[in-house]
């Protein structure tokens, strides 16, 4: 029996087109064409004015806090249900995180829990758009704008996903994603940093470049980094964006599949709620009882089928924990699986799922 991977990427196009390019002209590392014709496509595909790319997700998150300005004494509030780097990237920048709970429906921060926790201190508000559904991003661009605080997207598993029609990332001061290979569409590693602000996109450039001045070779005035994407990475990227539509759609029949298969099953799968799109980057259910779901995700290994549970939250990690309770974040944790979701799973492979979570429950209700 095969074994079903929880995700792998889609390589087909022109990936393998373009980085033979890249081979052939000798054009491997962070310049060459393919960089800015990447950035160009994918600030059209999400409708932006410019985009600048970068070498992962995480550094795309630590870039823009650094542009803003974020740093000591600032606080930054962030939903604990997040990955890791999101917390991470703050900390990095010697600010302090401030986690809030969730919404157990969309799974995504709650904007009252975000409103509470205002201080004088908060200096941002990190969204955090989980799992393919979008934060609500009428109440939270409101908040931000109310308390005059900063708005960060973090889009890592956002593309494709909007909110009333408009892309995920348009609405911050600043915006990111990943393109790791997990990733709707995927360059390996790397990533892509927005900005509102001119200013702070040209500071992005120089930053992840080694701070090099704009009119001077080999001269460097400020405190950088080097967190460039390569020209290969460019290449895949913009042969994945050409195709990126169809694997959203197939991503969404995939969620439709799963959805109507395990219905009347004690779980619950990720809908859209509201004027969303839902990209379903993952495709995730909750089961009803926590303790089923470590056992669950056994059966379905027993039956060679790969799955990941949902984050941990980050208020109760070694390194950032918090003495707190979020009794939301906490719940959706325990609960939450995320199901083989790549736009190549087959009919066949998507019943054999289905059938094995059907037969765990069946067999633990008798």
């Amino acid at each position: 029996m095969a074994r079903i991977p929880v995700y792998e990427p889609f390589l087909g196009g022109n990936v393998s087109a373009y980085v033979n390019e890249c081979l052939t002209t000798g054009w491997i590392s962070s310049r060459g064409a393919f960089i800015s014709r990447f950035e160009n496509a994918f600030a059209e595909y999400v409708g932006a004015e410019q985009a600048t790319s970068v070498a992962n997700g995480t550094v795309a998150l630590h870039l823009a806090l650094e542009a803003l300005g974020i740093g000591a004494g600032d606080e930054v509030i962030v939903p604990s249900f997040t990955y890791v780097a999101s917390i991470n990237t703050i900390l990095q920048t010697g600010a302090k995180p401030v986690y809030v709970d969730s919404l157990p429906d969309t799974l995504q921060v709650d904007p009252h829990a975000i409103r509470n926790a205002i201080t004088p201190k908060t200096r941002a508000v990190m969204a955090v758009h989980l799992y393919g559904h979008p934060c609500d991003m009428d109440a939270i661009p409101a908040l931000c704008r109310e308390n005059d605080l900063l708005l960060i997207e973090d889009c890592a598993e956002g593309f494709g996903t909007r909110w009333k029609g408009q892309h995920v990332g348009r609405f911050g001061d600043a915006a990111t994603f990943s393109f790791f290979g997990n990733k709707t569409i995927t360059t390996g590693e790397g990533g892509m940093v927005l900005a509102r602000s001119a200013d702070v996109m040209d500071r992005c450039r120089r930053l992840k470049s080694q701070g090099v001045s704009l009119d001077r070779e080999y001269w460097h005035d400020m405190l950088a980094y080097n967190y460039r994407m390569t020209n290969i990475q460019a290449a895949i990227g913009l042969a994945q964006l050409e195709i990126a539509d169809s694997l959203l759609g197939q991503k969404k029949i995939i969620a439709q599949s799963y959805k109507q298969a395990l219905a009347g099953l004690p779980l619950q799968t990720h809908e859209p709620i509201g004027p969303v799109d839902h990209s379903f980057w993952m495709c995730s259910l909750l089961v009803d009882d926590p303790t089923q779901r470590d056992p669950l995700r056994r059966h379905l290994a027993e039956n060679e089928i790969e799955t990941r549970p949902f984050f941990s939250p980050a208020h109760l990690m070694p390194h950032c924990r918090a003495d707190i309770t979020l009794p939301i974040a906490e719940n959706i944790s325990a609960r939450g699986i995320n199901l083989p979701s790549y736009p190549g799973l087959t009919p066949e492979q998507l019943e054999r799922i289905c059938d094995a979570v059907a037969s765990f429950f069946r067999s633990n209700l008798r």
